[in-house]
């Protein structure tokens, strides 16, 4: 029986053979030539590691034991757990000519995908050998689609985000967002709406990911009718949550802040849907939060929202964050937490937006080593 190593595929398979017998190596070489297929051997665990550091291969063919007088296998399944360290996905065929029950359990425990005993019977092998090589290329072509998919869905969302910040006399803006996978549920948006009136929204989707990242567009494509300078912020969030109402799965919901700023008179109205209330931090060091006690979008499509107002002065900095800010934490598992962040906040509030917006960033970064939990949004708006 040969084996045809390009089935479905346009390059030949590669695979790797341990053992420490020669003889062996040049029969399961003369085995698998007709097929087609591309081999490298080796007869030492440590060149098996070595061998997988290098390249890729569709398939790993090890021997348990590789010391004179020893059937115990241990060797073998010692290697077995160094190379799922190196590579979890590559099919890994283990051989013994010392075969128990217990072996084999132990050996597709950690992590092979198949047990074949010595001597081995040539068409059973080939047959093993092509049904592994053939589903792990499958799983790697899947993986390739998904990947690219990934990256146009994260490409397509970062269009969805604003690519500049409009300039609004008498007030900086510094705002990023960053998604802890590929794709996330976050967003903001500035927007210019007349010579005097500017809007800040920033939203946070349950969920992560690309469910979260969907329902994400799905808000931003229904908000983008409502930014006018007509419609007040209560009604943005009335009208944007029977849109969500409508195309939200069960259990999904949006935290929404909306408002707009009018510039001339540093007036700033706003809607909360339930979102993590803005911080404002007054020029003397004093913060306040910004919360109109409405519900989340996505649950109540008969919720009546309200809106209030606040006024800027010179040196007030108005902070807009998702909880991936306060949320973040590290290895103590303690969150930064919102006084962690009014601290920082007011350290720093004297100096410029992208000032105070660096250090809010660095100081949630620090608290979680580096590694954020969640999706992170931050918006900050200061008075000159």
């Amino acid at each position: 029986m040969a084996l045809t190593a390009t089935t479905n595929h346009t390059t030949p398979a590669r695979i790797l053979l341990a053992d420490d017998q020669g003889d062996i190596l040049d029969a399961l070489q003369l085995l698998l030539k007709p097929g087609g297929y591309h081999t490298k051997v080796v007869t030492q665990p440590s060149a098996v590691l070595e061998a997988l550091e290098a390249g890729s291969f569709d398939l790993v063919l090890i021997d348990l034991n590789y010391t004179r007088d020893t059937t115990s296998g241990g060797e073998g399944l010692d290697l077995l757990s160094r190379i799922r360290a190196i590579d979890e996905t590559v099919p890994v065929l283990v051989m013994t000519a010392w075969s128990t029950v217990d072996l084999a359990v132990e050996a597709m425990r950690r992590g092979a995908c198949d047990f074949v005993q010595k001597p081995w019977q040539n068409r059973h092998l080939l047959e093993k050998i092509q049904a592994h090589v053939e589903h792990h290329r499958d799983l790697v072509t899947q993986q390739h689609w998904r990947e690219k998919e990934l990256q146009e869905a994260q490409e397509i969302q970062r269009n969805l985000l604003p690519k500049s910040i409009p300039h609004v006399p008498g007030f900086e803006i510094a705002a990023t967002s960053r998604p802890v996978r590929f794709v996330g549920g976050d967003y903001y948006d500035v927007v210019r709406l007349s010579d005097t009136g500017t809007s800040l929204s920033i939203a946070d989707v349950s969920g992560k990911g690309l469910p979260a990242a969907l329902l994400m567009s799905s808000l931003q494509a229904a908000l983008r009718p409502l930014i006018v300078d007509s419609i007040e912020p209560r009604e943005v969030c009335r009208r944007l949550n029977h849109a969500l109402c409508e195309i939200a799965l069960p259990g999904k919901f949006v935290s929404f802040f909306y408002c707009i700023l009018n510039s001339e008179t540093g007036r700033v109205t706003y809607c909360n849907a339930g979102h993590n209330p803005p911080l404002l931090i007054r020029s003397g060091g004093q913060a306040e939060t910004l919360s109109s006690g409405d519900a989340v979008l996505a649950q109540f499509p008969n919720w009546q929202f309200s809106q209030r107002s606040v006024d800027l002065s010179s040196g007030d900095a108005l902070i807009l964050f998702t909880d991936g800010i306060v949320e973040a934490c590290g290895r103590s598992g303690v969150p930064l937490g919102e006084e962690r962040l009014v601290r920082v906040a007011a350290q720093n509030s004297q100096f410029s937006a992208a000032h105070l917006h660096n250090a809010i960033l660095a100081a949630a970064s620090d608290h979680s080593d580096g590694h954020f939990q969640d999706d992170v949004t931050l918006v900050v708006l200061r008075a000159n």
